[in-house]
């Protein structure tokens, strides 16, 4: 490598590093608003909704806004370039609040319903964060840029939790409407973040030049992480979104809730700090194992009892796994996209991570009022099995063909 390419590989993680740690400040705000959300979305769904089964929809509809979002976010970034598609989609922050504010004020179920769908449009464009951070990186830096951006979460996880605690009670007598006012200004203050940020706007790509999406799907490789993704994240949601619901079933507080949610997402991107590093060495279809394992294992720990140590074993399993099959499998999906497709791959990947995710939120409030907390952790042994299968298979390396 001569001395001028590895000043511009310099050059170019130098403005990586720093794209990194703007986005990380960024995902740490979005992270809060999307932890408040799954801080209190069941709770005030059970005391809003005609139904109690229907107590864990709000949540789901947070889901369906992630996987409506996840094109809509890919088309603005690739028409505006990525500073101005997230800073229009703080945007649905900031009505995040408004509408949970309402919601809760006026006791009306759609309209919380309408606030955690505007969560899941923020909460998708804050996902591509990671994505953002590799554009300007070396393929080295690659995996570090996604986890550093990554890291953002641990602060979501103080943020959030300690939000919800310290406001819930702000503006009586409505639970949680000083909550939502908090979260709208927590959007404001990302938007002027993202400001900073400097990623060239993506270079347009002739149509002929574009690979179809079904060539995409025929990729071993990008199908198998897409798979492994969706697995991983559908799962976390899964159990995550019954969790609050099931502690305040088994006589815990709100605040025992909130606080299992904070632990839950400093599992989910403590992590991050090193992930990018046990990549590199390791391999992302490893890390991707490793995380199925102790989503697991998340699964054991919610069998084994109903107390708070219990609930909170198993959140902080299950954010663990995440962090490890979630950044595994991204790192996999950048590895898939030539530099001029990786908007439209990344869209592709989040689409169909979100809608499978939008399945399984659904059924989670189903569940654990029909079959209880247990059904809840017994559905995760199969779809494990599932995901663990597809990153064996596709994972093997192909035997080349003998001419005889």
């Amino acid at each position: 490598m001569t001395a001028t390419t590895q000043d511009m590989l310099a050059a170019g993680d130098r403005l990586a590093r720093r794209n990194a740690f703007i986005l990380s400040l960024a995902t740490a705000l979005a992270g809060a608003n999307t932890t408040v959300m799954f801080a209190t979305g069941a709770i005030v769904g059970a005391g809003l909704a005609p139904s109690r089964s229907l107590a864990t929809l709000p949540i789901s509809i947070f889901v369906v806004g992630l996987a409506a979002a996840s094109l809509p976010v890919g088309m603005l970034i690739h028409r505006f370039g990525r500073r101005a598609a997230y800073q229009i989609a703080t945007s649905a922050g900031v009505l995040t609040g408004l509408f949970g504010y309402l919601g809760v004020t006026l006791a009306s179920f759609p309209i919380f319903c309408l606030a955690t769908f505007c969560a899941g449009f923020y909460a998708s464009a804050a996902q591509s964060y990671r994505f953002a951070a590799a554009d300007t990186a070396s393929d080295a830096f690659r995996p570090k840029a996604i986890s550093w951006v990554m890291t953002g979460g641990i602060i979501a996880g103080v943020v959030g939790p300690q939000l919800v605690v310290w406001t819930k009670d702000a503006m009586p007598p409505v639970l949680f409407a000083g909550t939502f006012i908090g979260q709208a200004v927590v959007a404001i203050l990302a938007g002027v973040i993202l400001s900073f940020i400097d990623i060239p706007k993506p270079k347009p790509v002739a149509a002929a030049a574009r690979r179809p999406v079904s060539r995409f799907f025929r990729d071993r490789a990008f199908l198998t992480a897409v798979v492994c993704g969706a697995a991983t994240y559908m799962l976390m949601n899964f159990v995550m979104t019954a969790a609050p619901l099931a502690m305040i079933g088994c006589g815990h507080g709100v605040d025992d809730a909130a606080y299992g949610i904070q632990w839950h997402v400093i599992a989910m991107y403590g992590p991050s700090f090193f992930t990018g590093g046990l990549i590199s060495r390791f391999g992302a279809p490893r890390i991707v194992a490793a995380g199925l394992a102790l989503t697991a294992l998340a699964a054991v720990a919610g069998l084994a009892g109903l107390t708070v140590a219990h609930f909170y074993l198993a959140l902080v399993l299950l954010g663990l796994g995440w962090n490890f099959g979630y950044i595994g499998a991204s790192a996999m999906v950048a590895a898939t996209a030539q530099p001029e497709e990786r908007t439209q791959v990344q869209s592709i990947n989040d689409f169909c991570v979100f809608g499978v995710m939008a399945v399984g939120s659904f059924s989670s409030g189903q569940i654990l009022t029909n079959y209880g907390w247990d059904m809840v952790n017994w559905v995760v042994f199969p779809i494990v099995l599932v995901a663990a299968v597809s990153l064996a298979f596709g994972t093997l390396r192909r035997v080349p063909s003998t001419a005889h």
